[in-house]
């Protein structure tokens, strides 16, 4: 039986087939994931050691002359990610109002779409991309969280950027990008064992998600979901190749990260009048979190084969 091959079939299968895997189990038996000891901490609970382990293992490939590069690129998807989200966000709530059209709000398109999931980012960029790719989630991951939403919508005042949470994700990279520029044995050995620990942390990530969420969102959240993919990520494609990326890493960041959906709780404790409206934006959010989950390994996937063949073509 040839499951690796069947699975790898699939775009960004060995993230996509655990991280569904995870899903349903966490959905229909999630008790299945609650027995505790090694199948716990693995399974459900290993999300954050396995994606450490992985980006001190993708650290080692990165050189330091790569490094500047990688930070521009991470930047730059960065600042196109807020802008494009103020600017759909901000002119649905200039021309529908606080409801929104279809029920989006500018509310649940400014939160869903100026962030990205971290370790989806990790997995696609693993399996497509080049070390700057691995190396600009260092910048990617300011993004993760409610600071960028509450900026555009006019309470920066009240959060404050998370400089630990950067400090955090560059650790294990800078861990890894030492031993790999200080020994080339080493660096081999280490690169080798990300792709490894990719179905792992993908199938906890996974095991996260409820995929209850995505009917209470409906087709408004799965709407959401692909205008954050595939609306978001053409202009994150066109600005990674702007400064030299392959387009990669701006498919790889066009999700929205699962910690998006407390991001209404901090707007309604940061502006109590948006509290209604900060509610019904959640589930929507919760919704571009499972359809991105899916949607955004295709689009790096087609970008990925899009790009092999160009340079086929050049040959």
């Amino acid at each position: 039986m040839k499951l690796k091959a069947a699975i790898e079939k699939i775009p960004g299968g060995m993230m996509v087939v655990p991280l569904v895997l995870g899903a349903l189990l966490n959905t229909f038996t999630p008790e299945a994931l609650e027995i505790g000891g090694f199948t716990t901490a693995l399974f459900k609970n290993g999300a954050a050691p396995l994606i450490g382990a992985f980006l001190l293992c993708m650290g080692a490939g990165i050189s330091f002359k790569a490094a500047p590069q990688a930070l521009l690129q991470g930047g730059t998807i960065t600042l196109t990610k807020l802008l494009v989200a103020m600017a759909l966000g901000l002119g649905v709530e200039r021309l529908f109002g606080a409801d929104g059209v279809f029920g989006l709000t500018g509310v649940a398109i400014i939160a869903a779409m100026s962030n990205s999931n971290g370790g989806l980012y990790a997995a696609l960029v693993g399996e497509f991309g080049n070390e700057r790719d691995v190396g600009a989630i260092s910048i990617l991951s300011l993004n993760d969280g409610p600071f960028f939403t509450m900026i555009a919508l006019g309470a920066a005042g009240m959060a404050n950027i998370p400089l630990m949470a950067l400090v955090a994700v560059l650790v294990p990279l800078l861990v890894g990008m030492l031993l790999g520029n200080l020994d080339a044995n080493m660096r081999e050995f280490l690169t080798k064992g990300g792709p490894v620990l990719i179905p792992f942390f993908a199938f906890a990530l996974g095991a996260g998600i409820n995929l209850e969420m995505l009917l209470q969102g409906g087709l408004a959240g799965i709407l959401l979901g692909a205008l954050t993919t595939f609306v978001g990520g053409f202009f994150n494609i066109r600005a990674d190749r702007l400064v030299g990326g392959s387009g990669i890493a701006g498919a790889a960041a066009s999700s929205t990260a699962g910690n998006a959906v407390a991001t209404p709780l901090a707007i309604a404790q940061a502006d109590p009048s948006l509290a209604s409206v900060a509610a019904a934006a959640a589930p929507l959010i919760a919704a571009s979190v499972i359809t991105t989950a899916i949607l955004t390994p295709i689009l790096s996937s087609w970008v990925a084969k899009r790009n092999a063949a160009v340079k086929e073509k050049a040959v």
